[in-house]
């Protein structure tokens, strides 16, 4: 029998079309079970697309709803958009994800293990399954758990490079951290360009000089990086990362890790991502010294074959997301599992702008290595802070939460300058806000001015082509009295799991519909 999970669209995003249909219909999840003699509990699971689909269900559904749903099953996938209708006080918990930089990390360094690896609890996002696809591309057995969040991963003895799912690969940066497990693995490789968000230029030079102490000689060509390692000799590799990025970082950690003998790294991120890679790889039996510092001393392994299982922990830039949807709509909602040590400074920049906010005592995440709390967001009234806000490596603050400070000093009393001092391109897409009533004026690339407070009013915005100012946009909207669209949001989807389904569940009114 022919599925939906056959075809290429997205079983979410079925479901959060189905759900929008049902509600307007004006239908509640029983009754629509009562139409198609199905159960609550299974329209519910379709409608969070954890439920496979036939083509004959979904043209039931179809009639049901008079929707028209299932030309989707065979027709290219069009834009989804959402229509919101703000100006609603959001109530209730909600739980933080996994986290995407995490899970993207990990599944590359699963290609250091010959054994079988589990990660559990794996977000079901698009930068996921185009991870996945390469991987699955070049040979690997990747395999979600059935009724679980879980990926099942057992790599082959030899990688079919030549097979690689170009398209998977060049719609995501995180190919490029495909170099560091396969340098101790492949004399010669290649591999596509990298792809992702729309940021501007981001150079891969600071993964070449990370790399190069580990013989890795690359070339680009024809779209593609050609790489050249040279023999190891077992002497002692010491690396000067002159950017202390995440992914540079990881890179690096994931050679050094595939690789007998002594590996010193410096000026190395020791971000949460990385954290979550450091803890993964001692399960594999690699000795890291230092997690959690700028310097990491590896002692690797050139042949890995372990069976282990590792949660990944949960994400602080969902958690800044969802504390955001919180703050800009005046509400008092609980955020559940922030990893609070990579939240601090966000919650003393929030403190200094006046957000009043409770924590609950700590407790351990499923990995036993990362700190939780609960943060519950009170009403508040905001000022601007005295001075402007700006991202730094770990423990500043998070180059991907900055943006959600625009959005709430929008919200704050007077005057804030937002320096993005990393990309290019981002702090341009943040001035869609003045569409919705900001008043946000773009100084250069890399400086906004933002005067608040806003009074927000609906619009109509097609959704920026970068994750992370995607989601302000969208929680921007929720603060906005009237009804806005958000149109083309499919980009949420790379790092976020049904997220205007989620924030349907605090009280917001979100539909999802297509043309």
């Amino acid at each position: 029998m022919t599925t939906l999970e056959d075809s290429t669209t997205p079983l979410a995003e079925i479901g959060s079309l189905i759900r929008g249909a049902r509600q307007n219909k004006g239908l509640t999840q029983a009754q629509l079970a009562e139409r198609l003699s199905t159960s609550q509990s299974a329209i519910a699971r379709i409608e969070q697309g954890s439920q496979n689909l036939s083509v004959d269900m979904l043209a039931r559904i179809s009639a049901a709803l008079d929707a028209g749903l299932l030309p989707i099953a065979n027709t290219p996938q069009r834009p989804t958009h959402l229509r919101v209708h703000g100006g609603r006080t959001l109530s209730g918990t909600i739980t933080v994800n996994s986290s995407k930089n995490a899970a993207v990390a990990l599944l590359c360094a699963s290609l250091l293990n010959r054994g079988r690896t589990v990660l559990r609890g794996v977000a079901n996002i698009v930068e996921v399954d185009r991870i996945v696809a390469v991987l699955q591309s070049i040979g690997v057995e990747v395999e979600w758990v059935e009724g679980s969040r879980d990926l099942e991963i057992r790599r082959p003895a030899e990688l079919d490079l030549s097979g690689i799912d170009d398209d998977a690969a060049r719609r995501t940066r995180s190919i490029i951290m495909f170099f560091g497990p396969l340098l101790g693995q492949q004399p010669t490789f290649e591999l596509p360009y990298a792809g992702g968000c729309d940021l501007g230029t981001r150079t891969v030079e600071p993964h070449m000089i990370a790399l190069r102490p580990f013989g890795l000689d690359v070339t680009a060509s024809a779209g593609e990086y050609r790489a050249v390692v040279a023999p190891d000799d077992g002497e002692p590799v010491r690396v000067v990362l002159t950017e202390r990025g995440d992914t540079v970082t990881e890179n690096a950690i994931m050679a050094a890790a595939g690789r007998d003998g002594v590996t010193v790294i410096r000026n190395a991120s020791p971000n949460y991502m990385v954290q979550d890679l450091c803890f993964y790889l001692e399960l594999l039996g690699v000795e890291i010294e230092g997690i959690g510092s700028t310097t990491l001393t590896v002692r690797g392994r050139s042949h890995i074959d372990a069976d282990v299982e590792y949660h990944v922990s949960e994400d602080p830039v969902e958690a800044m997301s969802l504390l955001t949807a919180g703050i800009v709509t005046d509400s008092e909602i609980t955020v559940a599992r922030v990893p609070i040590e990579f939240m601090e400074i966000e919650l003393a920049v929030l403190s200094e702008m006046g957000l009043r906010y409770s924590l609950s005592p700590e407790y351990m995440a499923l990995n036993g290595r990362t700190r939780l709390v609960d943060i519950t967001v009170h009403p508040s009234e905001l000022k601007a802070p005295i001075d402007k806000i700006h991202p730094m490596p770990f423990p500043g603050l998070n180059i991907d939460n900055l943006p959600f400070f625009a959005l709430i000093a929008a919200c704050a009393d007077g005057h804030t300058t937002i320096h993005d001092w990393v990309y290019d391109n981002r702090a341009i897409h943040l001035t869609d806000l003045t569409r919705l009533g900001a008043n946000v004026r773009l100084l250069d690339p890399h400086r906004l001015d933002v005067d608040g407070p806003t009074h927000w009013s609906g619009a109509e915005i097609s959704c920026p082509p970068a994750l992370r100012p995607a989601v302000v946009i969208l929680l921007a909207m929720l603060a906005a009295k009237g009804t806005s669209v958000l149109r083309g949001v499919d980009i949420i989807r790379r790092g976020y799991e049904q997220l205007a389904d989620r924030l349907i569940e605090l009280g917001a009114q979100i539909d999802t519909f297509q043309d």
